[in-house]
C-alpha cells in the first residue's frame, strides 16, 4: 500500500504541470509532433532502463506482441492524439477535469467487460461527476457550447479529450492481463508499439498536408519542455502510474489522479487565469462525487 501510494504520488507530481506546459508548447510544435517527440526520447530511455534492470531477455514479447501492440496503440497512441489535438481547442483545466472522469469510467468499464455491476451509490456518484464536468466545460451554458462545436469551439476539444480518457481507461483495465510482467516491462513493451502508432499518424498527417514538420529552431525553443514531456511525464509518469495501478488497483489509482486537476487549476490561477464561480463549483462537484464514491466502496469493503 505504501509503495503504491508513493508511486501514485510520483505520477501526480509528474503530470500536474503537463496540461499547462503542453498548452503553451503547442504554438511551437503541433499535437502530432509533440506526441512523436515525447515518445521517441521516452522510448530510448525506457529500453535502456529495462535492459539494464531486467536484462535484454525482458525486451521479448513472449508471443504476446499482438495483444501488447493493440493495447499500446489504443492507450498510448489514442490518448496522445486525442488529448493533444483536443488541448489545442480547449483549456488546460478543462482537459484535466475531463480526465478526472476516468475514475467513474473505470467503474463502468468493469461493468461492461466483467459483468460487475457497480452499486447504486457508485452509479449515482458517476452521474453527479459527469454533471459536474458538463458544468465546467459549458460554463453553465450548454446550448452555446454545443453551437460552438461546428466552429471548432472549446467543446470540440473537450470531446476529443474525453475520447483520450476512454482510451487510457481501456489501457488501465487491460494491464491486469499481463500478470507475469513487471510494471516496467509492461510499460516499455506497450509504449514501443504506441510510439510507432504516433510516428505513423504524424507521417500521415505530414503527407496529407495537415501539418508540417517543425523546424529545428521551433524544437529548440521548447527544448526543456520536450525534455520534461519525455523524461518527466513518459518515463517517470507512465511508469509510476502503472506501478501504482499494480499495487492499488485501477479504482484507487484513478482516485488519486483526481489531485491532478486541482493542481492544474492552481497552476493556471498562479499564471493569472481567472475562473468563474460556476467553473470552480463544477470542479468541486466532480472531486466531491469521486471522493464520496471511494469512501463508500472502502466502507463496504471493510464491512465484509
Amino acid at each position: 500500500m505504501v509503495r503504491g501510494l508513493a508511486w501514485a504520488g510520483l505520477a501526480i507530481l509528474c503530470w500536474v504541470p503537463l496540461f499547462s506546459v503542453a498548452k503553451r508548447t503547442l504554438p511551437y510544435v503541433d499535437a502530432f509532433a509533440l506526441g512523436s517527440l515525447r515518445y521517441l526520447i521516452g522510448i530510448a530511455v525506457f529500453v535502456a532502463l529495462l535492459a539494464a534492470i531486467e536484462g535484454r531477455r525482458a525486451l521479448s514479447y513472449d508471443g504476446r506482441f499482438a495483444h501488447a501492440a493493440a493495447l499500446g496503440v489504443v492507450g498510448i497512441t489514442g490518448f496522445n492524439l486525442f488529448v493533444w489535438i483536443g488541448l489545442g481547442f480547449t483549456l488546460p483545466e478543462h482537459a484535466s477535469i475531463i480526465l478526472a472522469l476516468q475514475t467513474p469510467l473505470i467503474a463502468l468499464g468493469v461493468w461492461l467487460t466483467r459483468g460487475n455491476r457497480p452499486p447504486r451509490f457508485t452509479l449515482g456518484c458517476v452521474a453527479v461527476a459527469i454533471a459536474g464536468v458538463l458544468i465546467v466545460v459549458t460554463k453553465g451554458e450548454p446550448a452555446r457550447a454545443i453551437a460552438d462545436v461546428a466552429k471548432g469551439g472549446a467543446l470540440l476539444g473537450d470531446l476529443l479529450v474525453l475520447c483520450g480518457a476512454i482510451a487510457w481507461v481501456a489501457y488501465t483495465l487491460s494491464a491486469a492481463r499481463f500478470p507475469g510482467w513487471s510494471a516496467l516491462r509492461f510499460t516499455v513493451l506497450t509504449c514501443i508499439p504506441g510510439a510507432a502508432g504516433l510516428l505513423a499518424a504524424h507521417a500521415l498527417a505530414v503527407a496529407l498536408g495537415v501539418v508540417a514538420l517543425p523546424s529545428a529552431a521551433a524544437v529548440w525553443d521548447v527544448g526543456w519542455q520536450i525534455l520534461y514531456f519525455s523524461v518527466g511525464t513518459v518515463v517517470l509518469g507512465v511508469l509510476a502510474f502503472n506501478a501504482a495501478n499494480r499495487r492499488l488497483g485501477p479504482l484507487n489509482t484513478m482516485l488519486m489522479m483526481n489531485l491532478v486537476p486541482i493542481g492544474v487549476f492552481a497552476i493556471e490561477a498562479s499564471l493569472g487565469r481567472s475562473f468563474t464561480a460556476i467553473e470552480v463549483g463544477g470542479a468541486l462537484v466532480v472531486v466531491a462525487a469521486l471522493v464520496a464514491n471511494n469512501l463508500y466502496l472502502r466502507g463496504t469493503s471493510a464491512r465484509r
